[in-house]
């Protein structure tokens, strides 16, 4: 008995090493260790190589981990076609766009629910007087839109608005209370809850609301809250200089690539702070954010969010259930393309628009971190069908014999 656990002990401080030496987020396993096929999951480098060649993306980078191992890690392609090539990178900090809205606007939104200062029924015009209901045919106003509508892209808000208009309006950069008051102004298409447009501009009204009720920026609460809590040292808005080397270049724009500047044109005018994209990371980052996700808002030993705060966010919202939004989370929508089509039905996950996504599956305890630079150099790179058979390759990788 001694011996088994001197050996057992042995092998975990060994693995523990490992992990420290290669700075891994989580220890590493062959796939058959964890219960997957490693001939199978080999699949996914091939396919990645196959849309390489095609030109669909210049580069990849590819995680996945099942019961708290990694058992993929690797870069393909190139970080970048222009001004020159250069090879892509494993620890590589990608502009990860919408994945920012789960990530940092909706764990923040959370915790300030947690902390007893909002509720997702509290209405928006409580913090934005301005923000005008729906207004039917008849020029009647409609019910005013809670959180939980902004949360489910049931507000009424369109999905985006011109920032050539709000730059001639307001400058460049723009101030976010004064984005927030064009916002407001929107006509609202739907009333609260009856109809599903995805909307960058309801997270950018979220995070006004975690800075009104802080007094922080989006950044700053979940640098405070989250990122620095869970040790992810490589996830930030507006990289500093000396991890700029570290950035995956996207769009060439008047003919430079944007390198560690936010893609999206709303981020981009609020100055690279914004609640629906401007998030930097890495796929290891991203790693420990999924992981704590898995483990019910704990990650060796910090506790980020309650168990019952992470199964409300990752489950369909009743109340427009019909969208298969989480809050936050994507889980039957017509965006989650990334779940594939072998997933179950409690997993969940999420889009950029860059090229990245990621998903998180609780059934099975895998996560799948696929990170792209599709829109390097001129936003003409294609990523949907390959995000879904990168999940299909993973899932049916699992307990095959």
């Amino acid at each position: 008995m001694k011996i088994m656990q001197r050996i057992i002990i042995g092998v975990l401080f060994l693995s523990l090493v490992a992990c420290q030496k290669q700075n891994l987020p989580l220890p590493k396993a062959k796939p058959k260790d964890v219960g997957m096929s490693s001939t199978h999951l080999n699949l996914v480098n091939d396919i990645i190589k196959e849309a390489i060649t095609r030109k669909e993306f210049p580069g990849a980078v590819i995680l996945v981990a099942r019961k708290g191992e990694i058992v993929l890690r690797k870069a393909h392609g190139d970080s970048q076609w222009i001004p020159e090539r250069r090879p892509m990178k494993v620890s590589m900090i990608f502009d990860i766009a919408s994945i920012t809205k789960p990530v940092a606007t909706a764990t923040s939104i959370m915790i300030l629910a947690e902390q007893g200062r909002i509720r997702l029924w509290d209405k928006v015009k409580d913090f934005i007087p301005e923000f005008v209901p729906y207004i039917d045919e008849n020029g009647e106003s409609g019910e005013d839109a809670c959180l939980w509508h902004l949360f489910t892209h049931t507000s009424g808000l369109p999905p985006i608005t011109d920032p050539e208009e709000i730059k001639q309006k307001y400058g460049d950069p723009c101030p976010l209370v004064f984005m927030i008051e064009h916002i407001s102004q929107l006509e609202k298409s739907d009333p609260p809850g009856e109809a599903f447009h995805y909307s960058c501009l309801g997270f950018i009204t979220l995070a006004y609301i975690v800075e009104k009720v802080t007094g922080q920026t989006i950044a700053e609460f979940a640098e405070e809250n989250i990122f620095k809590p869970l040790k992810m040292k490589h996830t930030f808005f507006l990289p500093s200089e000396k991890f700029q080397r570290l950035c995956v270049p996207t769009e060439v724009i008047d003919d430079n690539p944007l390198i560690g500047v936010v893609h999206d044109p709303r981020a981009r005018l609020l100055g690279g702070i914004s609640g629906n994209a401007g998030l930097f990371s890495t796929a290891d980052d991203l790693a420990i954010f999924a992981q704590m996700m898995l483990n019910k808002g704990k990650f060796k030993g910090t506790r980020i969010l309650s168990p019952l705060t992470v199964e409300r966010m990752t489950s369909v919202y009743s109340k427009v259930d019909f969208f298969g939004r989480g809050l936050g989370w994507d889980l039957d929508s017509p965006n989650a393309t990334n779940r594939g089509d072998i997933f179950g039905p409690h997993s969940y996950g999420h889009t950029g628009y860059t090229g990245t996504s990621i998903w998180i599956d609780p059934d099975t305890e895998t996560f799948v971190i696929f990170l792209t630079n599709r829109v390097h150099p001129y936003d003409e790179g294609l990523i949907v069908s390959m995000r879904s058979k990168v999940a299909n390759v993973v899932a049916s990788s699992i307990n095959r014999e």
